[in-house]
């Protein structure tokens, strides 16, 4: 009954983030504002709401080590898996506005997040959390992010004022619906998930820590995935890095600031080697995006090839 109901969750949870995505998308565009800051925002945010959801549920009941490993993994496959079976599937072609500013304040994410887990090294105390008071640091930088999304919006606006179609109110309604429902779909299936995850931990004999950086992120994952390789599929390389990107940022500074705020969350001591991958990886992404302004077929088989070597890595360290 268990693996069901965890079965149950993640359909809840990929279809819900689909018509969240859907439905935002469509209200996104009637908007007037650009493929790779619809992936950055509104797509982004929408395939982060699993881990939103996850995460904060998990921090609610007490499992930090679900919040915490599924951010971690998640951003990790992100950054690895679908970003390598994406550029497998098409090249992403790059903007120099990701590369100088968006990879960098992805960079600069998880350097945050090292430095407010690390309280044994810089306070000599006697273990690692992620407190109250850093989890509003991070929603500070979250801020910070917005912030600079809506200049973004601005400008863009301003480039494409020559657009003056207005949507239907019938669609509006219909976006609406759908934006409403995904959500709804997300945050029930969310629940499931978190349960019937821990659950499965306690009868395998799995570290909560293991669970959140393997079953719990994969499958919140996926929304990102399906989206990312759809954008490339129809040759929209914007939204699919955009989303990838976008996501990472708002998984650690909203969705870890917000789980922190809502209950402090004890850091289990290995997260530490899987931090330093994902600033590995994030480097190494950086790197690719600046060969020709694309990430190509190569570059995306080293990336999905790296998450195997991963996985293969944390269940022997278990």
């Amino acid at each position: 009954m268990t693996y069901l109901l965890l079965l149950i969750g993640f359909v809840l949870l990929i279809k819900g983030a689909d018509y969240f995505v859907k439905g935002a998308s469509s209200i996104a565009t009637a908007l007037r504002i650009s493929p790779l800051l619809i992936g950055l925002t509104i797509v982004a945010f929408g395939t982060s709401s699993p881990e939103a959801t996850v995460s904060m549920v998990a921090a609610f009941e007490g499992n930090a080590g679900v919040a915490i490993g599924n951010v971690i993994g998640s951003n990790i496959f992100n950054i690895t898996f679908v970003v390598g079976l994406t550029a497998f599937l098409y090249p992403l072609r790059v903007e120099n506005e990701t590369i100088r500013k968006e990879i960098p304040f992805t960079l600069l994410a998880g350097v945050a997040l090292l430095i407010v887990i690390s309280d044994v090294f810089l306070q000599s105390i006697s273990g690692n959390f992620i407190t109250r008071s850093d989890g509003f640091i991070l929603l500070l930088f979250f801020a910070v992010f917005l912030y600079y999304i809506f200049e973004v919006a601005r400008r863009d606006r301003k480039k494409n004022t020559s657009d003056t179609s207005k949507p239907e109110a019938s669609s509006w309604g219909k976006n609406l619906a759908f934006t409403v429902g995904g959500l709804a779909a997300i945050i029930f299936g969310g629940d499931l998930v978190v349960d019937g995850a821990t659950k499965i931990a306690i009868s395998l004999g799995m570290s909560e820590t293991l669970v959140g950086l393997t079953i719990v992120a994969i499958g919140t994952s996926l929304p990102e995935l399906i989206t990312s390789v759809t954008a490339a599929i129809k040759r929209e390389s914007e939204i699919a890095l955009g989303n990838i990107v976008g996501s990472n940022i708002f998984n650690i500074f909203f969705v870890l600031g917000g789980a922190s705020v809502i209950s402090p969350l004890a850091v289990d001591s290995k997260i530490f080697v899987d931090i330093f991958f994902m600033l590995l990886l994030t480097v190494v992404l950086l790197v690719f995006s600046r060969t020709n302004f694309k990430i190509g077929k190569f570059e995306g088989i080293i990336l999905a090839a790296s998450y195997i070597l991963y996985m293969v890595y944390i269940i022997i360290r278990n």
